[in-house]
């Protein structure tokens, strides 16, 4: 009896040695909630392609200290109530250490909510409400894409250099138009005082016919049009100023108008002399030895070529495998405090993570729509980038707007 009862210690000793590494070689747990069906689905499956580049090969290289990163999605099927219970299996059941998502603002917004109250880290991928990090942000929400306060004082910083006054701004009757141009139109005012508001038009989303508008625009010969449209009209709308001569009467500004997965549906027949602005146009820029592996890489595992979304995966996984590293543990809080303040040197430059609000500081890139013998879509020409610095609301500021 006393023999057994010793072999037996000696296996449980044996047993719990044995059991300890493999414990601790438990994997890093990341949940994804975004489209992955339906009209979203090309530009959330670039950045999940390119999230995946970064991750395997922070998997290959053994992890962090043998832990990998263990990746699972979710298709909230751009549904906000389902992004919500989906994001909330994944911390409930799944107990995953990292949420990540959306291209909904609805969507990012719930989820920021629950992140919030389970204390999990939630890297905001790329919806653009600049409600996400602005008024409702907080310790546990991260904003890894340029949002529409963002995108709307890089316009003005861009416009209030040129010798534009009359303005007609146009666009998508929801919180994504209303909100680029709300904040062009501010940060344009105080940049240059002189400027006036000739007209407006807003549209509901998904309509079709927008000559009535056109024309009205047409005739009140501004200057300059701000065209505040989403994914839901961008080319339509295009279109419609290219068939009835806007884009040649009236010079225009459209956020993301040159990132080249929105001009592939129109080929070379979208208009040439768009101005767009974009953190990263795509394949062609910036045309650097870092950019040009980036997009070898993706093409040569996906067969296609990256655009604006992969950066966004890219970026978010960059900054999760940096912060790990530097946290050296998968700790949450701990893994926050390593995020916060981050700065690595990629190929648009150096990308960092203000401390402030956790929102990624990023470059803004304009550029004009045209045609590149190279290429079967068009590109942008007459580059011009505004660092964060330039344009990004302050620490200050971002904190007036959630009351502190």
């Amino acid at each position: 009896m006393k023999r057994t009862s010793l072999t037996l210690c000696i296996i449980g000793l044996v047993l719990s040695l044995v059991a300890s590494p493999a414990s601790a070689q438990k994997a890093i747990r990341i949940g994804i909630v975004d489209s992955y069906t339906g009209p979203a689905a090309p530009h959330t499956q670039n950045s999940l392609d390119a999230f995946r580049m970064v991750v395997d090969k922070f998997n290959a290289s053994g992890g962090l200290k043998g832990r990998k990163i263990e990746y699972m999605t979710r298709d909230d099927k751009f549904r906000p109530d389902i992004a919500l219970t989906m994001a909330k299996e994944l911390v409930m059941k799944e107990n995953v250490d990292i949420l990540m998502g959306t291209i909904n603002s609805a969507s990012a917004l719930a989820i920021s909510d629950l992140a919030l109250k389970e204390k999990v880290p939630f890297f905001v991928t790329h919806a653009k409400s600049d409600k996400i990090t602005g008024e409702k942000g907080h310790r546990y929400v991260f904003g890894m894409d340029e949002n529409t306060l963002m995108a709307g004082r890089a316009g003005a910083s861009f416009l209030a250099k040129k010798p534009y006054v009359k303005y007609w701004i146009a666009g998508d009757d929801y919180e994504y138009g209303h909100s680029i141009a709300d904040a062009a139109w501010t940060r344009l005012k105080a940049l240059k005082p002189g400027v006036q508001l000739v007209g407006q038009s807003w549209w509901k989303v998904g309509e079709a016919d927008f000559t009535p508008y056109i024309t009205q625009i047409i005739a009140a010969k501004p200057d300059f049009l701000i065209a505040a449209t989403g994914a839901a009209s961008m080319t339509t709308f295009q279109k419609a100023a290219q068939v009835t001569g806007l884009i040649k009467a009236i010079p225009m500004w459209q956020h993301t108008a040159i990132d080249y997965t929105i001009m592939l549906p129109l080929g070379l027949d979208a208009p040439e002399g768009i101005l767009g602005s974009i953190v990263y146009p795509g394949f062609y820029y910036p045309d650097n030895a870092g950019n040009n592996a980036f997009v070898d890489e993706f093409k040569k595992l996906y067969n296609r070529l990256p655009g604006m979304t992969s950066f966004f995966g890219y970026n978010t996984a960059q900054v999760i495998v940096r912060a790990l590293q530097k946290a050296g543990t998968a700790d949450k809080e701990k893994f926050i405090d390593a995020v916060r303040g981050l700065s690595y040197d990629s190929f648009l430059g150096t990308i960092e993570m203000r401390a402030c609000d956790n929102q990624c500081a990023l470059p803004m890139i304009f550029g004009v729509t045209k045609k590149d013998p190279r290429y079967p879509v068009l590109t942008a020409g007459d580059i011009t980038v505004i660092p964060a610095k330039d344009y990004m609301p302050s620490c200050e500021e971002v904190l007036k707007s959630r009351g502190k």
